[in-house]
């Protein structure tokens, strides 16, 4: 398999030593972990089907990879496998004006993507906070969301197209720039946060749309978590969407303040960002009516951006809040559970009752105005007992979002770390429905095997 490889692609474009193969073994996860025999760079999509193509001669599996930032171990190689990334097909193929598009080859990075779109007057809404480095087909692959989900939606809501190679290696054009188009099934729709099980993604159409002519950022602190969801609920009562509405508990605003130096009041239990953007007038009457939301809900302070610099340091608070948490223990869990926002404030309180119960550490922040929270583990892998605690506390966390309505991943994706899960979500017949689509497309189950689901 690695000669034949080796006749298909340029020497730099395959790695096969161990040393080399180690930085591909895992992905954002914590505690997953796999090596493959090779990882191969494709440079063009036909390189890519000859590849497919030639890992569906020999019966071996593939598993596609980007950046590696994924958080629920969905491209962690397959031991025996060969690990395909994308990254060098990174090119913005096209930014049409006219239709307000955009097409990219699918290792190109997200915020590249946004950039390109700006230089037009265009914004590409979508913003996971890994943008600055995650790649537009993992975005894809995953249907990845971000702090502007809220008013604009997920990546699937921006998907107009795209190249897929198939299991067999077979090359099909799924979609077009048409806004309607309600030929036959929607199969676009179908590849959109597949996880990379049932085609690999090689392109991608995007709609763009109009960038906002201004953007109001405000950050709000509370003395009491239900102040901060209420103060939700009654934004969204009021017929406002903003395009950021996200919390932090109070242990995420003590690292996150000790990490970058905001500023933030570390006595606070609760730390709303909320952001409007659109029209100018129509900006500043949102901003305005927030405000008083927040103060009407007994807001400990409010603090509103003077101009483009603060609002990115007040944007700090929120996404820099991974990375402020993984500095507090050796292991770092990001969990992804969503719920009603009715549920929000009684969720938060769950969780934190899981933490007391179990005597774990879990930090909680997340995408408040669409109700998904990211329940943060700080543990320590080395310590069996201690990981026992927090399987038994993620377990109890799943079992209460699905009873109330919610669904154990918002924007990661189901990968290996939460397959287990699955079936409790999927509790009639639309399990078995997925594995029956991934066996008609997949026979030979050959990508990104053992992912999703077992079959």
């Amino acid at each position: 398999m690695i000669a034949q490889l080796r006749a298909l692609l340029r020497p730099d474009q395959i790695l096969t030593e161990t040393v080399d193969l180690i930085p591909y073994g895992f992905d954002g996860t914590a505690m997953l972990k796999e090596k493959a025999n090779a990882v191969v760079f494709p440079e063009t999509t036909e390189e890519v089907a000859a590849i497919v193509k030639l890992a569906h001669k020999e019966k071996t599996p593939i598993v596609t990879r980007g950046s590696g930032t994924g958080l629920s171990g969905g491209s962690i190689p397959v031991k025996n496998g060969i690990v395909l990334c994308l990254v060098k097909m990174n090119r913005i193929l096209e930014i049409d004006t006219k239709n307000l598009t955009l097409t990219a080859e699918a290792g190109t990075i997200t915020q590249a993507i946004d950039d390109a779109a700006a230089a037009e007057g265009l914004i590409y809404p979508p913003d996971p906070g890994s943008m600055k480095i995650s790649t537009i087909g993992g975005n894809v692959a995953n249907n990845s969301g971000g702090l502007r989900g809220l008013k604009y939606g997920v990546t699937r809501n921006y998907v107009m197209g795209m190249e897929v190679v198939l299991p067999n290696g077979d090359i099909a054009w799924l979609g077009n720039k048409c806004v309607k188009d309600v030929a036959g099934y929607s199969l676009k729709d179908l590849f959109i946060g597949s996880e990379g099980t049932l085609g690999i993604v090689t392109k991608v159409l995007l709609r763009l749309l109009p960038r906002p002519e201004a953007r109001k950022t405000i950050l709000a602190t509370f003395n009491d978590i239900e102040d901060a969801a209420q103060t939700v609920s009654d934004i969204i009562a009021a017929k406002i969407i903003p395009c950021t509405l996200e919390f932090l508990d109070q242990t995420t605003i003590r690292c996150v303040e000790d990490f970058a130096k905001i500023g933030l009041p570390t006595e606070a239990k609760a730390l709303l960002l909320m952001e409007s953007d659109g029209p100018a007038s129509a900006v500043e009457e949102e901003a305005q009516k927030m405000q008083a939301i927040a103060q009407s809900n007994r807001a400990l302070s409010l603090r509103v951006a003077a101009n483009s610099e603060e609002a990115v340091q007040l944007a700090t608070a929120r996404r820099s809040a991974f990375s402020a948490l993984a500095r507090i223990r050796p292991t770092t869990i990001l969990e992804d559970v969503t719920v009603p926002r009715s549920k929000l404030a009684a969720t938060v309180r769950f969780i934190e009752s899981v933490a007391q119960k179990h005597g774990l550490k879990i930090a909680n922040f997340g995408h408040m105005g669409d109700g998904n929270l990211h329940p943060t583990f700080l543990t320590n892998e080395r310590d069996g007992e201690e990981i026992e605690r927090v399987e038994k506390a993620m377990h109890e966390i799943f079992e209460y979002t699905i009873a109330a309505g919610g669904t154990i991943t918002g924007e990661h994706g189901v990968g290996l770390a939460k397959k287990g899960h699955l079936p409790d979500q999927f509790a009639d017949a639309s399990y078995p429905l997925l594995q029956s689509i991934k066996r008609s497309l997949d026979p030979e189950q050959l990508l990104n095997p053992g992912k999703l689901f077992d079959l």
